[in-house]
């Protein structure tokens, strides 16, 4: 009877031709549907009548009816359609052996078996271990992606870009990715295994991983910390104690790691572009092409109404009422796969998002919800489309408190939200802007139609009239003035904040114009953090006169209250007697003092390298505290932390530090640095090495 010698996994040419050789560890990782190559040595030849068996099993309790166990012949051909194996060649006693497996198979890590039988007597032989993964490679795979760049980008790329900031500021920043890192792949199966769906159901969860979409919506439920074991616990309140600065992560693989670390407990804290950073990460190991989206003025309608409401008080001030709001932006993913229960128009870009912010079935997950569904306004249809929807088309309504107490419906916007929808472009760092995979152009029939379907669909006994913000719009008197706030100057962290107020008269009389005005720091989804500026004054206007009123705010009235975000809010409420108010309303982004990073030497595969970190403190006082977090996958190993001395005022910073890349190839690497007058300042290096 045959003995196990040895098993030879091939592991290097395997990882190859399944693209799996950027993964670090010793793991065989292999995808579905796609042939691997692996070769047994027994301690005696085959006898001629001897049979074998392979057993390939995942999950704690596999069976063949749920597809998490299959037994299949070694033959001389490979089926098609399920598991097989064929005997390649065969000398003295090694065995070449092609395993295939199903392009619909359950992805995970598999145990493999073999059985010899021979002359009446069975032996069993436990082979060992692989992982099994999407393969958008493979036509049959439902994750295929048949454009070889793209591919590139949203699978291999370990390195991104995530724009934030406001429609007026846009801007970048960059996070590591890091799919391929050592233990991170155990760590994105761990993810699956903490689920609530795992918990109650191993069996059952395990055999729906063959399907992208389950896995993605398992994967928007996991990321959060808000029902289950989930990564990361979310926080937008603006004190941050107990844990991290959502503003100070670089990347995904620390968060990981962490969770790993302290027993699957939720790392403190997470906003949305931490959340969505994290869920790429493991969509893109777990070999689902998937990439970061920003929505800028992301609407958060929580009643299906596709209208949000927004309030202020008599004397101009932004009043947290109501669960609606309008973010900023706000950050989720899209992944690429078919959806076989909506049909082929359907597949490909799928929007997952992991922030929590409305449950769905009991749990805070969301999607995946088709883009091209979302376009359509098919609002009826899985998963949580009304409220992907509603963030890129819902109408604002804004409603003003009176001095006596009374409510009263001021204006309604309906171009306002869902704009300059970004992801970072295919093989560079621009921005690529993709606002019309999600609606028709604002404006035109279309977009209104689709509109007017959607909330049909959703308010199927109200006429449309009675809700829609352009039948408000059509009853309103036009106002007699208009206003906006205009930036003078630069806005930096540390100086006055200059804005003019512009007032204009449309009319041919005089109007005089009494301007409640306020300034509040926020969060950028807009929380209110505190109240840093307020004046009122009266203002006479002659007809079609245009007037400029300067906005002075000092460092020393905001300085205690700005967070990371940098953002404040200046809204003035101007009234003409017994008309309706004009709510003028404008967020400013202040800019960080500039984080400099420069590569001393020629970047070359394990030779080390020298960095510069160049900072000056911009400010009349001394900062301290003062933190340097730098990594970067394929530069260095985990991460570096760096105590950085304090700086005296206008003091230069020159800190200097060492890397050891382990890739060839352009690498992204990032810096954070933190102190007590500057939460978080970003910089990023792009660090060609050569082998």
């Amino acid at each position: 009877m045959s003995g196990l010698q040895s098993v030879d996994w091939q592991i290097a040419s395997n990882r190859q031709a399944h693209h799996t050789e950027r993964f670090y560890g010793k793991d065989l990782l292999v995808r579905r549907g796609q042939l691997f190559q692996v070769s047994l040595t027994l301690s005696q030849g085959l006898s001629s009548g001897g049979r074998v068996t392979f057993t390939a099993s995942t999950g704690p309790y596999p069976s063949e009816s749920a597809n998490t166990k299959a037994v299949f012949p070694l033959s001389n051909g490979t089926s098609s359609s399920g598991w097989g194996a064929q005997l390649v060649s065969s000398r003295n006693n090694v065995l070449n052996i092609s395993i295939l497996s199903p392009a619909n198979a359950p992805i995970g890590r598999y145990t493999l078996n073999m059985q010899i039988s021979s002359q009446g007597s069975d032996s069993t032989l436990k082979l060992g271990t692989f992982i099994l993964l999407f393969n958008p490679w493979l036509q049959a795979d439902s994750v295929f992606m048949s454009n070889h760049a793209e591919r590139e980008e949203y699978v291999q790329e370990d390195a991104g870009i995530i724009f934030v900031g406001s429609t007026n500021r846009i801007s970048m920043i960059g996070w590591n990715y890091g799919q391929f890192e050592e233990g991170i792949l155990n760590i994105c199966l761990s993810v699956l295994d903490n689920s609530l769906n795992f918990r109650r159901d191993p069996a059952t969860d395990v055999a729906h991983r063959n399907d992208p979409k389950y896995v993605g919506r398992v994967l928007s439920a996991m990321i959060n910390g808000n029902d289950d074991s989930g990564v990361i616990s979310g926080n937008w309140s603006g004190s941050y104690t107990g844990g991290r600065d959502p503003r100070n992560w670089n990347g995904s693989v620390e968060i990981l790691k962490e969770w790993q670390r302290s027993g699957f407990r939720p790392v403190r804290y997470g906003q949305c572009w931490v959340f969505a950073g994290t869920l790429n990460t493991v969509l893109r190991c777990l070999g689902i092409p998937s990439r970061v989206i920003t929505n800028f003025n992301s609407a958060h309608d929580t009643d299906q109404n596709l209208s949000v409401d927004v309030y202020y008080d008599p004397l101009g001030r932004p009043m947290d009422k109501g669960s609606d709001s309008v973010w900023n932006f706000h950050v989720w993913n899209e992944a690429w796969f078919v959806r076989s229960d909506l049909g082929p128009s359907y597949n490909g870009w799928q929007v997952l998002d992991a922030t929590p912010q409305e449950r769905s079935q009991g749990v805070f997950q969301c999607g995946p919800a088709s883009v091209i569904a979302i376009r359509e306004g098919n609002v009826d249809w899985d998963f949580d489309m009304p409220f992907i929807f509603a963030e890129v088309n819902a109408d604002r309504i804004t409603w003003i408190y009176e001095s006596n107490g009374a409510l009263k419906k001021n204006s309604a916007d309906t171009h306002s939200v869902g704009k300059y929808i970004s992801t970072k472009a295919v093989g560079s760092n621009s921005r690529m802007d993709v606002t019309e995979k999600y609606k028709y152009p604002e404006g035109s029939s279309q977009e209104r139609q689709v509109f007017e379907k959607a909330l049909r669909k959703l308010k199927p006994t109200m006429s449309f009239s009675a809700t829609s913000a352009s039948s408000l719009a059509r009853e309103e008197r036009e106002p007699s003035i208009s206003g906006r706030f205009k930036v003078a100057g630069v806005l930096t962290v540390g100086k006055e904040v200059n804005l003019i107020l512009m007032l204009k008269n449309l009319t041919s009389d005089t109007k005089t114009v009494t301007v409640n005005m306020t300034a509040w720091t926020i969060v950028y989804n807009g929380t209110l953090v505190h109240e840093v500026w307020k004046d009122s004054v009266t203002k006479s206007l002659n007809p079609e006169e245009e007037i400029e009123h300067p906005v002075k705010i000092a460092y020393a009235q905001y300085e205690k209250y700005l967070k990371a975000d940098n953002m404040i809010r200046t809204t003035a409420v101007c009234q003409v007697t017994d008309e309706p108010e004009v709510v003028v309303e404008r967020d400013i982004i202040l800019d960080n003092p500039t984080l400099t990073l420069e590569v001393l030497d020629e970047a070359r595969v394990q030779k080390p390298v020298n960095v510069q970190m160049l900072f000056s403190n911009p400010l009349d006082e001394p900062v301290k505290d003062c933190v340097l977090m730098v990594e970067g996958s394929g530069l260095l190993l985990g991460n570096l932390k760096i105590d950085v001395p304090a700086l005296r005022p206008k003091e230069r910073s020159r800190v200097r530090f060492e890397i050891l890349p382990t890739r060839s190839g352009t690498k992204q690497l990032l810096a954070n640095f933190s102190c007590n007058k500057f939460p978080a300042i970003k910089a990023m290096l792009s660090v060609d090495v050569a082998e």
